[in-house]
Order: structure tokens, then sequence, then C-alpha cells
């Protein structure tokens, strides 16, 4: 005897049971009867109009039968148009199960890799992206052999979904994206390059963060010279997600970071006259206008910061001065003062009274929020603790200095509790080890300072401290 379970079954039994006719249940769930009829024959095929209604009929919550009507969708022949609605309101439901069933059965027929593709990429743009991934693994597994844009296209969808609060696991998703910039359409480039280059940004990887700045900015000079600065002008196909100029400075912004990460602030400063003097610009629209006069204020920020790094220390008054009415650089500035300080041997007392207030909001977490650099964020506060208790021990006040290396205790213990809960509610097994290296990458830090004191004891300056951490 068969006992599989379909829908017909289902609503046979209910209406047995409830002691429902035919006609009755059609006028409950607002159906045509005849319809109901064949449906239990099983001679006509069950619309997603019809099995909502039914469902509802039935009293069953929304998606209830959802499982069994993938078997429906294939026991006829598979029809795009019974099946797209179908999936569309998996997706509104969450029934990512149902999803995955359905695109594995489609994948049979390579015909539907196309209008499976344009599902997920209407899904992505209207951010359900936990549905659109799951047609993008499956299309990429179909097509891994082949060097299509599409297959890039997938990866690349992949990975920006991918990336989280775990700089770990973004590592592994930005090294197995990488390989595939190249095959995207050539303004795709630009955007995964950005991506590609804030993510190793975010990791510290400078000599990746270089050579993929050094990438996108040659790539769009040339759509920028052939768009505007050629005799024979050529239309791109489609524009970038943001003003073409911006990925020309942004590569001069990340490369001057790079600089100041290596040291090399003779050469930071030089990329900052690079996205300073912008009256090359074509574009002229309020967002470009937007743009410019950002990244003058950040030309100007930073060169201070980098001559102060240079050991010009008659710039810090005008630097202070600068990033007083600018709340959003202070916390970062204050961080390069603190550098400079412990280098030089700058007495900075006055500079920490003065922004004592948002030296303490940034101890209570207002620094710790975020994406996916939200490690990045905590690292900052850790090291930007460290600066301090350097600073104070320059200045033999141990207390103090005990004081600041408890407190980055304190924020690592924290942190760590908060990616400890995560590592049990958002991530499988498989990610333990990763969680572990960011949760032990924060005492590391703390045992910097911790060999800062020890480094004190032995007689070394704060300078020659700071500059060994």
């Amino acid at each position: 005897m068969n006992t599989t379970t379909t829908i017909r079954s289902q609503l046979e039994d209910y209406l047995r049971t409830k002691g429902l006719t035919i006609n009755r249940f059609a006028e409950i769930s607002n159906t045509n009867s005849g319809t109901i009829s064949s449906i239990i024959n099983g001679t006509r095929p069950i619309s997603m109009q019809q099995l909502d209604r039914i469902t509802s009929g039935m009293e069953l919550p929304e998606g209830a039968l959802y499982e069994l009507y993938v078997e429906e969708c294939f026991r006829y022949s598979p029809n795009w148009r019974r099946l797209r609605p179908f999936l569309y309101r998996c997706a509104e439901l969450d029934k990512l199960d149902c999803i995955h069933k359905i695109v594995q059965l489609m994948m049979d027929s390579l015909i539907y890799l196309p209008l499976l593709f344009d599902t997920a990429e209407d899904w992505y743009q209207q951010g359900n992206e936990s549905a659109a991934a799951i047609i993008y693994e499956c299309v990429a597994e179909s097509e891994k052999y082949q060097h299509s844009e599409r297959l890039a296209l997938c990866q690349y969808r992949l990975f920006s979904i991918s990336v989280g609060s775990n700089q770990q696991l973004n590592l592994q998703a930005a090294t197995k994206f990488e390989g595939f910039v190249e095959r995207l359409d050539e303004i795709d480039q630009l955007d995964a390059l950005k991506d590609l280059a804030n993510i190793y940004a975010a990791l510290g990887r400078w000599g990746k963060v270089d050579e993929i700045a050094e990438k996108m900015g040659r790539k769009a000079s040339i759509l920028y010279r052939n768009k505007y600065q050629t005799s024979r002008r050529r239309v791109l196909h489609k524009e970038p997600k943001k003003p073409l100029f911006l990925y020309i400075i942004y590569s001069y912004l990340l490369r001057s970071g790079v600089s100041d990460a290596r040291g090399e602030y003779e050469q930071a400063l030089s990329y900052v006259s690079l996205y300073s003097d912008l009256d090359w610009v074509v574009e002229d629209s309020e967002e470009a206008r937007q743009i410019i006069a950002q990244y003058k204020m950040w030309a100007t920020a930073n060169r201070y910061m980098y001559k102060l790094m240079m050991g010009d220390v008659e710039v810090l008054p005008e630097y202070v001065a600068y990033i007083e009415v600018r709340p959003d650089e202070i916390l970062p500035a204050l961080y390069k003062i603190l550098q400079a300080a412990n280098r030089f041997g700058l007495d900075i007392d006055s500079v920490l009274k003065k922004f004592e207030q948002q030296i303490s909001e940034f101890a209570t977490g207002k620094g710790l929020t975020g994406t996916y650099n939200e490690q990045v964020a905590s690292d900052r506060y850790i090291r930007f603790v460290i600066e301090l208790a350097i600073y104070h021990l320059n200045k033999q006040r141990y207390e103090v200095v005990v004081d600041y290396l408890l407190e980055g205790l304190r924020a690592a213990t924290r942190i760590n509790r908060i990616w400890a809960t995560r590592s049990s509610t958002e991530w499988d097994g498989n990610h333990s080890s990763s969680n572990g290296e960011n949760h032990s990458h924060h005492w590391r830090l703390l045992i910097l300072g911790i060999i800062s004191m020890l480094g004190q004891q032995e007689g070394l300056s704060g300078q020659e401290i700071s500059e060994w951490l």
C-alpha cells in the first residue's frame, strides 16, 4: 500500500476529518469546486494561487504545504510559469530548504540557468541575500569549469554576501574570490577590487591592498580617459555604482594608508596631493561635489597627520584645532597623536584633557560597533589603550598604566564573550578555529602592552618601545 503523503492525500484527510464536502470546502477556500475535484482526482496540476487558498482553507500556516508542492511541481513537466512564483513565495516566507530542492531539480536542465540567475539577481537587489546565495552557489557549481562572466558574478555575489564580522572567514572569502575578478565586466571589476581592498585593509594585508589599489586605479584611469579625455570618447555600456573618478582617488587614499602603515610618510604625503588636487574631475553632480569635499577634508587631516608622524610637531596645534570641530575625526586622530607622542617624547596632556569625554565614550564601547569592521574597531580600541598606557608609562604614571592595561583586558574579554556567543548561534563547528584566532588576537595585543611595561623597567624609552612594537 502506498502511504506517500501528498497535498491531495492531506486534503482528502482534512475533508474526511472535518466532514466537509468538496462544494463546502470550495466556498471556504474561495476556489472553484470543479478545480478542487480535479486536484483531488489528480487530473490537473495545482497552481500557486490555488495552493495558498487550499492551505488557508485547511487552517494551516502560510507555506505549510510547500515541501509537498516541490514534488507537485515536478510531477508534471516543469513549467517556469509555475516555478517562478513558487520560488518567489518561498523566498518571501524564508523557505530556504524548498528553494534549494527546487533549484537542485531544475539544474538537471541547463536551459533554466539564465532564468535562475536572473531570479537570484532580483533577490540580491531586494536584499534577500540568503535566498539568492542558494541559486548563486548552484549556478557556480554548474559552471565551475567555464570561464564565463556569469560564473564570476556568482562568485562576486557570494563573496559580498559572506563578508561579516569574522575576519578570518573574510580572508578565506577574499582569497577564494580574487581569482575571478578579471572575468567580470570591466565596470564590475572596479567595485570588486574596491571591496577586496577594503577586506585586505581591515586585515592589515598591506601588500595586497597596495597591489589591488594600484590595479583599481589603473583600470579606472583608462576608463576615465576613454570616457572624458580622448578625442574619440567611448560611451560606457553601464555606469559604476559610484562616479568613475572616485575609484581613481580612492586608490590614492588606499595607497596613502599603505604608506602610513609602513611608516613611509613622505610617500603617503605624495598620495595625499593626488586626491586633494581634483581640478581634473569632469563630473559635476551633487554626489560628485560631496565626494570632492569629503576627500579634500581627508587630505587636510591626513596632511597634518603625516607631517606630525614625520616629526613636524609644529602642526600639532593646527591638527588639534582641525579635528576639534569634526567629531568623526577625533578618535582616529588621537591614536596617531599618541603614536607621535610616544615616538618623539611629546607632552600631550592638554590634548588628552581636551578630548577626555570622547576617550571615555570610546571606552564604553561606542567604537566597537559595525559589521565586518567590528573586529577592526575593537583592535583599534585595544591598540589605542596600549598607546595610552605607553604614553603614561613614559610619564612614570604607573597606576594609570595598570588601569589602562586592565581596561584593555576587560575590553578583550567583553569582545571575546560577544564572539563566543555568536559562534554558538550563527556559525557552525567548522568555524571554531577561526573564532579562536579572533579571540586570541586581542590577548596578543594586550601582551604587547605588558611587554612595553617590562621594556620600561629594562631602561627602554617610550619612543624605543613604540618603535619596537
